[in-house]
């Protein structure tokens, strides 16, 4: 989910970035439908989707991975080699970023992560927190999935207005019935700009 929403928002904002997610395990699974379907009330077609097992080249090849959890940015840290100066969770990403302001013009992505990055120790991701971890719906009732979204949509709308400095429409439910759309034929590449870690719920 956090990884159509953060699509469409860039897209919304003209931001040629690619996005994509990987998780911790084994991939291959499609979204679950409780996924398929609150996404798809907010016109983002996600039935294509295929999850896929994080790994060295993507955690070392990508210039921003996002966590949904400490767990998932501790991992990607220690097993695989994530620089943790461009791994953070969503949640911490956005609170730092707000704390350290917005992108400035001519400023790199890169040198935004190393301000909004200072001070930081790797004993803050250690443990669990609900104020670093967004939630995962999988087994749970239709309803957790909205209210991920709905917290992934506020999240992610914050950051890619520090990113490029310019707010993106929230989407929100089109109506209590789900829109016909196309299937998709085409997985674009994993980032190349800003990347997703999350798992097949998120």
């Amino acid at each position: 989910m956090a990884e159509g929403v953060l699509r469409s928002y860039l897209a919304q904002a003209g931001v040629p970035a690619s996005v994509g997610s990987a998780g911790l395990l084994p991939g291959g699974a499609p979204a679950t439908d409780d996924a398929i379907a609150v996404m798809a009330m907010r016109g983002i077609d996600i039935r294509g989707h295929r999850s896929r097992q994080l790994n060295a080249a993507i955690a070392q090849g990508t210039p921003l991975i996002i966590g949904m959890t400490r767990q998932h940015v501790r991992e990607a840290c220690v097993t695989y080699g994530a620089p943790i100066a461009r791994t953070f969770t969503l949640k911490e990403l956005v609170r730092r970023g707000e704390q350290a302001g917005p992108r400035a013009e001519g400023e790199t992505v890169s040198a935004w992560l190393r301000r909004v990055g200072a001070g930081r120790q790797t004993s803050d991701l250690l443990g669990n927190d609900p104020a670093d971890d967004v939630a995962d719906p999988v087994g749970k009732p239709r309803e957790m999935y909205e209210r991920t979204v709905l917290e992934l949509e506020d999240l992610l709308a914050r950051l890619v207005r520090l990113l490029v400095g310019r707010p993106v429409q929230r989407p929100g439910p089109t109506s209590g019935e789900y829109r016909a759309l196309p299937r998709q034929q085409v997985e674009r590449p994993f980032a190349d700009s800003y990347g997703g870690h999350a798992d097949r719920g998120r």
